[in-house]
């Protein structure tokens, strides 16, 4: 990655985060060595920010628990059973096929995992807080705006998977019943608006600083949050068949159609962003330096503190060392995109080369490698079988499956998709194709701008397909949309009630104040 040694020195930090001391029942007299405390910890802005670091470090396994379910569970991505190879008990056919129960394989596994990743980001950041109360920095308001919106984002992501959780702002260890949706989307909302004032624009955040929060992810989080007010707001009426519209929603006495535009046009408006001409640059190894980034994971291809993407599609043949070769994609996805339309060339179909040396391969018989685009049984799938999603290239410098490429929760091309979105639900449709066709000039050769009064839901639906493919979005657009419960390839029409995803039964058992969503 193109960025420099402080830099990099931040995002090393993030491989140790500092455990911070939360006070437990026992008073001990003797205080560890290794115990750290604000009277012997919290003295200057370093050392805060070390414990800063490891709030930030928790969004890396996000990648894994947060992306697989948000992928696995729409039609983006498939996880076929290969012969012996990813059945793993059942889950990932499980969250294809909308299977998954409390206790099931993925309920204790992926679901699981994501419900303890994401409030373990909430855990630092409370105990962050929690602590910064005894200390004095020089920029201290911004600091305490930066933790409070990561915690927000990770109420944000939490929202999404399980709807209303238990809201926890301190440190105090205790069970506690679940907050409503409703009550987590209000929090998320004056948590942003609070922070936003004190957090630094972009262009205020140095090389060192590369990673950080600024004012932009914060209204990037807003708009998002406003564009999907109809879902996450509500805790009944969410239609599982039609679309959930922004416009039907208002806070404050004001259309949360609006707010998502008013939002998304504080960051189109900034002069702080860009969209690169090469679309492909978004997503390179060295993809720190685009301009179209707002709220990125940073990483590098250092063990520990990379991404894996790659490894999880790659036939065994096309990286050293060995990638995974399990997800796919399905049939309807990858002929969804027009062939002339350079956001396609993420699938990697045909035949494939060896990442590291350009030279075709074979499969394990010796024959050659060639990816279908269909997948003829998902329970016994060949190992060719199934385009492959390869939108962050590798990265030539990547330790073992570790590569430098940054992940972008949230990019420039997604704001302008918001703003139009909610254009359109304003009754704008002409605003919304202008923006689309922004997005549309660069990655077609010649231009094939949409023609007026073409753009619709589904055509809107189909953009952010096009532009956000593997970037953790789908299942949240299909529910939106009123389609995450309709049939596709493997997987038959599922019940309305699988919009959320279930409170794991291992969270329940150990907190019996917790209650299951209605259906499960």
């Amino acid at each position: 990655m193109t960025i420099s040694i402080k830099a990099r020195l931040f995002a090393v930090m993030l491989a140790a985060p500092v455990v911070i001391a939360i006070p437990a029942c026992t008073d001990l007299d003797e205080v560890p060595v290794s115990s750290i405390t604000p009277e012997n910890f919290f003295r200057n802005e370093g050392e805060v920010l070390s414990a800063l670091a490891g709030v930030y470090a928790q969004l890396r396994p996000t990648l894994w628990s947060y992306y697989n379910l948000s992928q696995v569970s729409s039609d983006e991505n498939i996880v076929p059973t290969r012969g012996q190879d990813w059945y793993d008990n059942g889950v990932w056919l499980e969250l294809d096929k909308h299977e998954w129960t409390p206790n099931s394989p993925s309920g204790r596994d992926n679901i699981n995992g994501g419900w303890i990743d994401i409030f373990t980001g909430v855990v630092r950041a409370n105990a962050l807080l929690e602590n910064m109360a005894g200390v004095t920095i020089a920029n201290q308001a911004a600091v305490e705006a930066e933790i409070r919106t990561l915690r927000a984002f990770y109420y944000f992501q939490l929202m999404d998977l399980f709807g209303g959780v238990p809201l926890v702002t301190d440190t105090e260890l205790k069970t506690r019943p679940r907050n409503t949706r409703t009550e987590i989307f209000n929090f998320i909302e004056s948590e942003l608006k609070a922070a936003r004032a004190d957090l630094p624009l972009a262009s205020d955040r140095g090389d060192s600083e590369y990673g950080r929060i600024t004012r932009g992810a914060a209204d990037a989080i807003l708009a998002s949050l406003y564009l999907n007010a109809a879902v996450f707001s509500k805790e009944t009426g969410v239609s599982a068949t039609a679309y959930n519209s922004c416009a039907t929603v208002q806070i404050g006495g004001v259309s949360a159609c609006q707010l998502a535009i008013t939002h998304a046009d504080n960051i189109l408006n900034s002069g702080e962003y860009s969209l690169p001409s090469n679309w492909r640059s978004n997503f390179t190894a060295d993809n720190s330096a685009s301009p179209e980034n707002i709220f990125v994971v940073n990483l590098l291809n250092v063990p520990g503190l990379g991404t894996n993407f790659l490894y999880r599609a790659l036939h065994y043949n096309q990286l050293s060392p060995t990638p995974w070769n399990g997800f796919a994609t399905i049939a309807e996805v990858y002929n969804a995109f027009d062939a002339d339309d350079d956001r396609r060339d993420v699938f990697l179909v045909g035949q494939q080369i060896n990442f590291d040396t350009g030279q075709p391969v074979t499969d394990r018989a010796g024959n050659p490698l060639v990816f279908t685009v269909s997948i003829g049984n998902e329970r016994a799938a060949g190992e060719h079988e199934g385009a492959r999603i390869a939108k962050w290239p590798s990265d030539p410098s990547h330790v073992n499956e570790e590569h430098g490429n940054d992940f972008a929760y949230f990019r420039l091309a997604e704001i302008y998709l918001i703003k139009a979105e909610a254009l359109l639900e304003s009754g704008d449709a002409e605003g919304a194709r202008l923006l689309l066709n922004t997005l549309r000039a660069r990655v077609f050769e010649p231009d094939e701008p949409l023609a007026a009064g073409t753009v619709t839901r589904d055509v809107i639906l189909r953009e952010r397909l096009f532009e956000l493919a593997g970037e953790a979005k789908r299942r949240q657009d299909l529910i939106r949309h009123g389609k995450f419960t309709a049939a596709w390839s493997f997987k038959p029409a599922s019940p309305a009630h699988k919009i959320l995803m279930p409170i794991p039964q291992n969270q329940i058992d150990a907190n019996p104040q917790l209650t299951q969503n209605p259906g499960y």
